[in-house]
C-alpha cells in the first residue's frame, strides 16, 4: 500500500494511491469518490448492505468497493445522524479506522484492504466516509447460523482467526456474528474496526468474546460458542 493525502477546502481523504490509481471506472479522486450520489450517477452502485450506515457495493473496475457512511445510533442521532464532533483530523472516526484496518492488513491479518477515508469538515463537526475492498463471495457468519451452514470446522476457525486478532492486541468493541465474514474458500475475515483499537493483553479480550457470545444468543445457537472457544483456545 501507498497511502496518500488529497486536500480541499473543506474535505480530506486518506487513501491508499495504488488502488485508487487502479480502479480506472471510479470516479476521480476528490469528494465524489466518498459521495454516494456520484456513484449512483455513474451507474456503478451495484448492491447495498443492510444497516444503520447504508453501505454500498460499488463496481470499481476488476473489483468491488464497500463505500460506508458513518452514522451515529441511539438518542444522539436524533440530534445528529451524520455529524460528529471535530477533535483534529487524525482523532476523526474515518481516519482511525483506516490506519487500524491498514496496519492489521500489513500484519498479513485477514481485513479487508483499505482504499479511502474521507472527512468534510463543518466548523465544529465533521461528516466522514470510508471505502474498502469488498471480500468476494463473502457471507456473514450470522447468516450462515441462520441457513444452518456453520459447521464444527468453520466455528473452530472463527474461533482461531479471532484469537490471532487478540494476540495482535486488537480490541474489537462490537464483535458480533455480522463482523465475521466467511469466504468462498471458508477463509473467515474480521470488518468494521470503527472505535476498535490496540492494547496490551487485558479483560478487553474476554469482554469481546462475551459479546460474541451474546449475539450468538439471538439465533439460539449455545453450541456455535462452544465450538468457537475451542478454536481459540487452540
Amino acid at each position: 500500500m501507498r497511502l496518500a493525502t488529497y486536500r480541499t477546502r473543506k474535505s480530506v481523504i486518506l487513501y491508499d494511491a495504488d488502488s485508487v490509481c487502479d480502479a480506472d471506472s471510479a470516479p476521480q479522486l476528490g469528494p465524489a469518490l466518498l459521495d454516494p450520489d456520484a456513484w449512483r450517477q455513474h451507474g456503478l452502485v451495484v448492491g447495498e448492505a443492510p444497516g444503520r450506515g447504508a453501505s454500498l457495493f460499488l463496481d470499481a473496475g476488476e473489483e468491488q468497493w464497500v463505500l460506508r457512511p458513518y452514522r451515529r445510533g441511539g438518542m444522539i442521532a436524533r440530534l445528529s445522524e451524520r455529524r460528529y464532533v471535530w477533535a483534529g483530523l487524525e482523532r476523526t472516526r474515518a481516519f482511525r479506522e483506516f490506519r487500524l484496518t491498514a496496519d492489521l492488513y500489513a500484519q498479513g491479518l485477514p481485513v479487508p484492504r483499505p482504499v479511502a477515508a474521507g472527512v468534510t469538515r463543518y466548523g465544529l463537526t465533521y461528516e466522514a466516509a470510508l471505502i474498502t475492498v469488498r471480500i468476494p463471495g463473502a457471507r456473514t457468519l450470522a447468516d450462515l447460523l441462520i441457513a444452518d451452514e456453520a459447521d464444527d470446522d468453520l466455528l473452530q476457525r472463527v474461533g482461531a482467526t479471532i484469537r490471532r486478532f487478540h494476540d495482535a492486541g486488537l480490541d474489537h468493541v462490537d464483535l458480533n456474528a455480522r463482523n465475521l465474514l466467511v469466504d468462498q474458500e471458508n477463509k473467515v475475515w474480521m470488518i468494521d474496526l470503527d472505535r476498535c483499537r490496540l492494547q496490551p493483553p487485558g479483560s478487553w479480550q474476554q469482554a469481546n468474546l462475551e459479546r460474541l457470545h451474546r449475539s450468538l444468543v439471538k439465533f439460539r445457537n449455545t453450541h456455535a460458542m462452544h465450538a468457537i472457544d475451542q478454536g481459540y483456545a487452540r
